[in-house]
C-alpha cells in the first residue's frame, strides 16, 4: 500500500495598508439659510521619491443607500506632471475602494492628485487628494554640524549631529 502526498500552492491575500487610507465624508444636508463649511482638504501621508506605496480611497459615503453600486471606472491626474514627478503605478477598484500604487516625486513637492470615479449605476466623484512628497530616507544635517577633516559628521551617542557652539 502506498500513500501519496501532494502540495497545494496557497495564494496570497493581499490587504492594502491602512496607514495610507482616506474617506469622502458623509452627504450630510444643510439647514435651509446656512451657509455650508468647506471641508478641510483631502490629504494622504507623507512618501519619500524612493517609495512604492498604496493609498487608499473610500467613497462609501457617496454610495449610502444604494446596495449593489460599486466603481466601475477610474481616473487619475496629476498636478504637477513634469519629468521625474509622481507617477500612478497602478489603480484598482473592490466595491467602493479605490486603491492607487504611487512612485517617484519631486521632495519637498505637494503633488494635487485629481480622482474621478464613476460607478455602475452612472454616479461620478471627483475629489483632489493631496500627497506630500518628502524626502524622509536621507536627513539633511545642520551647517552649523561639527566634522571632521573628511567631512564625516560628529555624533553624540544618540545619533545626533554635534553642532558648533553648543
Amino acid at each position: 500500500m502506498s500513500s501519496t502526498t501532494t502540495a497545494t500552492l496557497t495564494a496570497h491575500i493581499w490587504r492594502p495598508s491602512n496607514a495610507r487610507y482616506i474617506a469622502i465624508d458623509g452627504f450630510i444636508p444643510v439647514p435651509r439659510g446656512t451657509l455650508p463649511s468647506i471641508p478641510a482638504p483631502l490629504a494622504w501621508p507623507a512618501k519619500d521619491p524612493a517609495d512604492v506605496l498604496d493609498y487608499q480611497f473610500d467613497i462609501a459615503a457617496a454610495l449610502t443607500g444604494s446596495e449593489g453600486d460599486t466603481i466601475s471606472a477610474v481616473n487619475v491626474t496629476m498636478s504637477p506632471s513634469a519629468g521625474g514627478d509622481l507617477v500612478v503605478n497602478s489603480v484598482a477598484a473592490d466595491g467602493s475602494l479605490a486603491v492607487f500604487w504611487f512612485s517617484g516625486g519631486q521632495a519637498g513637492t505637494v503633488y494635487t492628485v485629481q480622482v474621478s470615479i464613476a460607478t455602475l449605476s452612472g454616479r461620478t466623484i471627483s475629489r483632489s487628494v493631496l500627497l506630500p512628497v518628502l524626502a524622509l530616507t536621507s536627513v539633511v544635517s545642520p551647517t552649523t554640524s561639527l566634522t571632521t577633516e573628511q567631512g564625516t559628521i560628529i555624533t553624540d551617542q544618540n545619533g545626533n549631529p554635534i553642532l558648533l557652539g553648543s
